[in-house]
């Protein structure tokens, strides 16, 4: 579905790039995969490449107040860190890579149906379509660097990202892992608030 879909453009590692990322961008020149482990101590996720490799996989550490988090290369190698900042009226993240490049993301935005966030830090734009959980990233002259997509329905939160400029891949990746938590945040967010009003009904 993800393949030939316009809408929903996740696919599986293995399958063929979507065909609208195709139309628009062209091939990408690396598809990576997302799988969420959730375990005692640990949240764990890993990226995977076409073959299922994991090539590299980040940990957060539970009870973590500011959602602090470490990626990793499948070698072991250290790639950035991030955490989430508390006491804002919005939440953010902040990202430092391990070359000294910092950026922070905002989801104050994370609202319409389509929305942009931007990257401060980078003067990238994160342009969102929450009802087709589809994410362009793009760079500060408006070219396109990668597109991140969430599955509709799983288990476990999964995401693919088509990335066309290889050079800012482990940048990717950390923009990436911040989305699928900030996302998560939210879902959690909005089903406490559900939940709450359901028992306020009552």
């Amino acid at each position: 579905m993800g393949v030939f879909s316009k809408v929903h453009r996740f696919r599986e590692a293995g399958e063929q790039a979507n065909v609208n990322n195709v139309e628009r961008f062209g091939v990408p020149a690396r598809s990576l995969f997302t799988s969420t482990k959730v375990l005692t101590l640990h949240h764990r996720i890993e990226i995977m490449d076409d073959h299922e490799n994991v090539v590299y996989r980040a940990e957060t550490k539970f009870p973590s107040l500011h959602d602090k988090t470490e990626i990793y290369d499948a070698n072991g190698r250290h790639i950035a860190h991030m955490q989430r900042k508390i006491f804002t009226l919005h939440e953010r993240h902040f990202i430092t890579m391990d070359n000294g490049t910092a950026f922070e993301l905002s989801n104050e935005l994370f609202h319409l149906i389509k929305d942009i966030t931007n990257i401060e830090g980078l003067g990238w734009q994160l342009q969102g379509n929450i009802l087709g959980l589809n994410f362009e990233l793009y760079d500060q002259f408006g070219g396109i660097i990668a597109v991140i997509s969430q599955k509709l329905i799983s288990l476990h939160d999964k995401y693919c990202v088509d990335i066309y400029r290889p050079e800012h891949e482990e940048t990717v990746i950390a923009i990436l892992i911040t989305l699928q938590h900030m996302i998560a945040d939210r879902n959690a967010a909005a089903s406490s608030s559900s939940g709450g009003s359901s028992s306020s009904s009552n």
